[in-house]
Order: C-alpha cells, then structure tokens, then sequence
C-alpha cells in the first residue's frame, strides 16, 4: 500500500458520535435575528441584558426596514433611537453595535456614525 494513502478508520456515510449534532441556539433573540436579518453583537446583547431593555417586535421591524433604507442612502453607521433605547447600528453588517437606555442616551456624545434614524412605536 502507497504510505501517502491514509486509511479511514469509520465509514463516510455515518456520523461521528461527537459533535453529530451542531449547537443550535433557538433562543427568542436568535430566531428573532434571523427573521428580522439583523444580527445582535456580543456586546450590544449584554448591554440589553444589564440594562434591561426589552425592544417589541414591531420595533425590531421597523428597525430592519430603516436599516435597508439608510444602507440604500449610502449610511454605514447609524445612530437608531426608539421609545425605549438607543442603538448603535452598522448598515453596512446590519448589526447592532451597542445599545443604551433611552434615558442614559439623552447626555450623551454619539461619534463615527453618519446618519440617525428615529423609531416610533
């Protein structure tokens, strides 16, 4: 046998026991980030968490359809502001970035970003 073959120890056409299964979270935040198309940083989920800031579903698709509109516009990044946060949003990824509680948002500077779309439940 040429020592360039390598034997296969299992057969092709049946799954390892290990790892069979890929992980699939089917969490609310998950199906709803496929649905809507937009993606939810790490950072920006904790931030929601910590600050417990529950954002509807109608909010979240009125977020995806200006997020298609200011991408269309040329905006990359993007300051969205509803009744209940303020986001921090990449068009571009359509990922949110960050988010603030609506409150917290009021005495802040927001930079890099250059458009600013506003959410009205």
């Amino acid at each position: 046998m040429d020592p360039r073959v390598q034997a296969l120890h299992r057969p092709l056409n049946i799954p390892s026991k290990k790892n069979s299964q890929p992980k699939v979270d089917h969490s609310f935040r998950n199906v709803l980030e496929e649905a809507q198309g937009i993606k939810v940083s790490k950072h920006a989920k904790q931030r929601l968490e910590d600050r417990d800031i529950a954002i509807s579903d109608s909010a979240w698709e009125k977020i995806s359809s200006k997020m298609n509109e200011a991408k269309q516009k040329g905006v990359t990044d993007s300051l969205v502001i509803t009744n209940e946060a303020t986001l921090v949003v990449s068009t571009k990824n359509r990922t949110v970035v960050t988010a603030l509680a609506r409150e917290e948002s009021a005495s802040q500077i927001f930079t890099n970003i250059n458009g600013t779309i506003f959410i009205n439940d």
